[in-house]
């Protein structure tokens, strides 16, 4: 194969974690099989979560954490590209991000929290070392290790937040991960499923919505509808959201730096502001070859309240 390991020469093979192990024959489960049967355990296991008494907020605010296009299993080599990147690299900046953020949004008194997931979490969706799309990547492992890296992350992630407040983990559908990013967002819902502080939409939708007192948040990786359409996407898909809300937002991710536009009407009073954010994941050979090096490297966050986005919060590496 071209990883280097024929995997129909050997009889079996063994993958264990921290948390499960599968073992199998290559020529006797796919990796569609292999995924479903990671959601099937965990669908079975369900751990049971102690309820939390949260406390009351006077003044709410909703969190936000975005880690956008974390691609956990690329792999960058520094003397090609003068940066390290690979599994462990890409968990620790999503740990250190999350409490980076934490630590910003002391203070203000947090009731709920969005944990935005997908994105390009895993860097590839084939047994391949491929995208989606059939793009060859450099990798860090296989693509089962890829996959329960990337959910004892996410666990971990969740059970950090939901000591603070309720989370709500959105899931977007993204080009390198478009198959198995779905998967792994449905097998965190079955971890998930017997607890009321913590809800994952794994639809595969690519642009959601939310509301937030008077802001209506929409969520997208951004490699699909054009951008100039999409206030107006946000505002046929979601009227009802659109009418009862007044501060409006789209955060999109995929290009791994910052942009942001201001799209307002005639009135300038009724807009909508896109921004696309900063992944903490370094450049691969390819993008190091094209030049594309020069964007921070972070994971970002926002407060909202009763007066929209209130609070940028960002943690570079």
């Amino acid at each position: 194969e071209e990883s280097g390991i024929d995997i129909n020469s050997v009889s079996h093979y063994w993958y264990k974690s921290k948390k499960f192990s599968i073992f199998a024959k290559p020529n006797q489960i796919s990796q569609k099989e292999f995924l479903d049967s990671i959601e099937n355990l965990i669908a079975n296991y369900a751990p049971s979560y102690p309820s939390i008494d949260y406390p009351n907020r006077d003044n709410p605010h909703l969190l936000i954490i975005n880690p956008a296009d974390i691609h956990i299993g690329k792999y960058a080599d520094e003397d090609e590209t003068g940066k390290r990147y690979n599994i462990d690299i890409a968990k620790e900046r999503v740990r250190e991000g999350v409490k980076g953020i934490l630590m910003n949004a002391e203070g203000f008194p947090l009731s709920k929290i969005i944990f935005c997931i997908g994105n390009d979490i895993l860097h590839t969706d084939t047994i391949y070392q491929t995208t989606s799309k059939g793009t060859k990547q450099d990798t860090d492992g296989l693509w089962h290790k890829h996959f329960t890296e990337a959910l004892e992350l996410y666990v971990e992630i969740v059970e950090m937040l939901m000591q603070i407040a309720p989370v709500e983990c959105i899931h977007s559908m993204s080009n390198h991960d478009y198959m198995s990013g779905f998967h792994l967002a449905h097998a965190l819902k079955s971890w998930y499923r017997n607890t009321d502080a913590v809800i994952v939409d794994a639809s595969p939708n690519p642009r959601k919505y939310y509301k937030w007192s008077n802001s209506m948040i929409g969520l997208s990786h951004g490699d699909g509808a054009k951008l100039n359409t999409l206030p107006l996407l946000m505002a046929q898909e979601e009227p009802i959201m659109w009418a009862n809300t007044k501060y409006r937002y789209i955060y999109l991710h995929h290009l791994h730096h910052k942009q942001r536009y201001k799209f307002m009407s005639s009135f300038d009073n009724v807009g909508v502001t896109v921004e696309f954010l900063r992944s903490p994941s370094n450049a691969d050979s390819w993008h190091h070859h094209k030049g594309y090096t020069g964007s921070l490297k972070a994971v970002e966050g926002f407060i909202h309240n009763e007066f929209g986005q209130i609070a940028h919060l960002t943690h570079i590496f």
